[in-house]
């Protein structure tokens, strides 16, 4: 039992280099040696955890998702019980956009993942079913609400779906600054408002 924790500690060790190096220096400089080199390690060492950078860059973004579920979690844990469902899609928003550091990192590498996914068959597959089981935890969340009441039963809850997830493009404008946090947050609030035209009152806006 601790060489198979230890084993998974040194992954993950070799997985947050990766995350700093793309966040840092981008995907390009995501080789084995620069990690090897982030992380502390040889080379070698590497190698012996991760045959390919293939493996692991998977391995990294797993662990991010991984990590942002956590957070997400978490997240939901302090809303109390039962949560109501504009606060945690709301949680699960905010985690999908880089507002803090870890979101930030976790953020970066999937991005950067996506982009490795247009030229890597195998990345591609992975890339898209894990896109597509956190598409379908959302539209989950909102056929809930829509059958609870709490969103119109004229809206088409597969497109509802699509428009709350087109809102982590705010990323890049967050990324390069165009907008600030607060800005993104307020644009998750308004949208989130609008699609809860009924039910409960107001939900006053969560802290950052």
């Amino acid at each position: 039992m601790p060489k198979q924790v230890d084993h998974r500690e040194r992954r993950e060790t070799i997985a947050r280099a990766l995350w700093r190096v793309v966040e840092q220096r981008g995907i390009a400089h995501a080789s084995v040696r620069e990690v090897a080199q982030e992380a502390g390690i040889s080379h070698g060492a590497v190698q012996h955890y991760f045959a390919t950078r293939e493996e692991m860059l998977v391995f990294a973004m797993d662990f991010a998702s991984e990590q942002t579920a956590l957070r997400v979690a978490e997240g939901i844990a302090e809303l109390g019980s039962p949560p109501h469902p504009r606060d945690v899609l709301r949680v699960m928003l905010a985690e999908m956009l880089p507002l803090h550091p870890d979101a930030r990192a976790t953020s970066r590498m999937s991005t950067a993942y996506v982009l490795e996914a247009l030229h890597d068959a195998t990345i591609h597959t992975r890339a898209r079913e894990g896109l597509a089981h956190g598409r379908r935890l959302v539209e989950q969340l909102v056929r809930q609400a829509m059958a609870d009441g709490l969103i119109g039963s004229d809206r088409d809850p597969a497109t509802e779906t699509n428009l709350l997830l087109t809102l982590t493009g705010l990323t890049p404008l967050i990324e390069l600054g165009v907008i600030g946090p607060q800005e993104a947050l307020a644009a998750v609030d308004q949208h989130l408002d609008r699609l809860f035209t009924s039910g409960p009152g107001p939900h006053p806006p969560a802290d950052a």
